[in-house]
C-alpha cells in the first residue's frame, strides 16, 4: 500500500517536526518559545474568559467571551488592542442590524435573506479592517441563537466586550510579545548569507574553477539575498509594533528598539544585495559565453577576488560591530582596518585594469561594470 507508507512517512516527519519544535522551546528563547508562550496565553485568556461569563455570571450567550477572547491574543499588544476595537465594533454593528430587522419583520429566513447582504457590505468598511467579517457573525448570533430579544442581543455585545478586555489584558500583561530577537536574527542572516556569496564567488575567481552552471548558482543566491533584506525590513517593522503599547517591552528588554541602527544596517545591506548581484551577473554572463561579457583573465581575476573576499570579510565585521548588544570599539576598529584593506585592494585592481583590457571592447564592458560595483560595495560600507 503506496499511499500508507506515504501517510506513514508524512505522520512520522511532522512528528518529529513537533518533538523538535518543543525541544527548542525547552532550550532557550527563541521563535519556538514565543509560539507555544502565545498558544498558553491564548488558552489562559479562553478559561478565564468562560470560568467568569459561563461558570460564575451564567450568562445566557457564555462563549461568546472566551472566543473572543482567544482570537485577540494577537502577535503584538498593539494588534491586539486595536483587532479589538474593530472587531467589537463590527459585532456591536451586526447584532444592532441583525435585532432591530429581526424585530420587525419576526421571520428568520426572510430577516437573514436582507441582514446578511447589509451586514457583509457594512463590514466592508475601512475603519473595521480586516475584522469587518465579524459583522455577519454577530448577525448570525442573533438570527440562529433563539428567540430575539433587545436584552440577548444586549448581553451579546457585553459578553463581547468582556472577552476582549480579558484577551488584550493576557496579551499585555502576561510576557507581552517583542520581536527584537527575530529582527536581529533577520540581519544577522542578510549578513552572513552576503558574506557567503562574496567568499564563494572570490574562491572561485582566485582559482578559475568556474562555470557556468557554477556561476548562475551564485546568481541565484545573490537574488535570494534580496529577498532575506526584505524579511529583515518586515521584522523591523514588526519590532517596532511590537514595542506600542507595551507596558513591560522596554523595561524588560535589555535591547534598544529598532531605530537608526537598524535602519542604517538595512540601507546597507539593500545595497550590498543589489551589487552582490550585479557582481554574480556579469560573472555568469562572462562564464556562461551567451552575453558580450568576456571571461575575466587570471592577472585581473585575483585582484577582484581579493577585493571580494575583503569585501566579505568586512560585511560581516560590519554585522558584529552593529548589532553587538553594547559599546564594540575593538570591532568599531577592526572594521575600520578591514575597511582601509579594502580600499588598497580596489586600488590595486584599478592599477591592473588598463593593462587587461587594451584593445579588447568586450573585456573592458566585463571588467568596467566589476570596477563600478567594487566601488559602490566599498562606498557603502565607508558612508556607513
Amino acid at each position: 500500500m503506496e499511499w500508507t507508507g506515504r501517510l506513514m512517512r508524512e505522520a512520522r516527519r511532522r512528528g518529529a517536526a513537533a518533538v523538535r519544535t518543543v525541544r527548542l522551546a525547552w532550550a532557550g528563547p527563541g521563535r519556538e518559545r514565543d509560539l507555544v508562550a502565545q498558544a498558553g496565553k491564548a488558552a489562559l485568556a479562553a478559561w478565564v474568559a468562560w470560568a467568569v461569563a459561563g461558570w460564575w455570571l451564567a450568562a445566557p450567550m457564555a462563549f461568546v467571551a472566551p472566543w473572543v477572547a482567544v482570537v485577540l491574543v494577537e502577535s503584538t499588544v498593539f494588534r491586539s488592542l486595536a483587532h479589538g476595537l474593530q472587531q467589537l465594533g463590527a459585532i456591536a454593528v451586526g447584532t444592532v442590524v441583525a435585532t432591530g430587522v429581526a424585530l420587525v419583520l419576526d421571520h428568520t429566513m426572510v430577516t437573514m435573506a436582507l441582514v446578511l447582504p447589509t451586514v457583509l457590505l457594512l463590514g466592508q468598511w475601512q475603519r473595521l479592517g480586516s475584522q469587518g467579517v465579524y459583522a455577519a457573525t454577530g448577525a448570525l448570533f442573533v438570527l440562529t441563537g433563539g428567540q430575539v430579544t433587545v436584552a440577548a442581543s444586549a448581553a451579546r455585545i457585553a459578553e463581547a466586550v468582556f472577552g476582549a478586555v480579558v484577551g488584550v489584558a493576557v496579551n499585555a500583561l502576561i510576557r507581552p510579545p517583542v520581536y527584537l530577537r527575530d529582527t536581529r536574527a533577520a540581519l544577522l542572516d542578510a549578513v552572513q548569507e552576503a558574506e557567503a556569496i562574496l567568499d564563494s564567488v572570490a574562491e572561485g575567481l582566485a582559482t578559475g574553477e568556474w562555470e557556468g552552471h557554477q556561476a548562475g548558482g551564485w546568481h541565484e543566491r545573490a537574488l535570494r539575498l534580496g529577498r532575506l533584506v526584505d524579511q529583515a525590513r518586515q521584522a523591523i517593522g514588526w519590532s517596532r509594533e511590537s514595542m506600542r503599547v507595551n507596558p513591560w517591552g522596554r523595561r524588560r528588554y535589555a535591547v534598544a528598539p529598532p531605530g537608526k541602527a537598524y535602519a542604517d544596517a538595512l540601507a546597507v545591506l539593500d545595497h550590498v544585495a543589489v551589487h552582490t548581484s550585479g557582481v554574480t551577473r556579469t560573472v555568469w554572463e562572462a562564464a556562461d559565453g551567451g552575453g558580450t561579457a568576456a571571461r575575466p583573465a587570471t592577472a585581473i581575476a585575483r585582484p577582484y577576488a581579493d577585493f571580494l573576499r575583503r569585501t566579505a570579510r568586512a560585511v560581516s565585521l560590519y554585522g558584529r560591530t552593529r548589532f553587538a548588544p553594547g559599546d564594540d570599539d575593538a570591532g568599531a576598529d577592526e572594521l575600520r582596518e578591514a575597511v582601509g584593506e579594502l580600499h588598497r585592494s580596489l586600488d590595486d585592481f584599478r592599477v591592473r585594469l588598463p593593462g587587461a583590457v587594451a584593445d579588447d571592447p568586450d573585456a573592458l564592458v566585463t571588467y568596467g561594470t566589476l570596477l563600478a560595483q567594487a566601488h559602490r560595495l566599498a562606498d557603502q560600507l565607508v558612508q556607513h
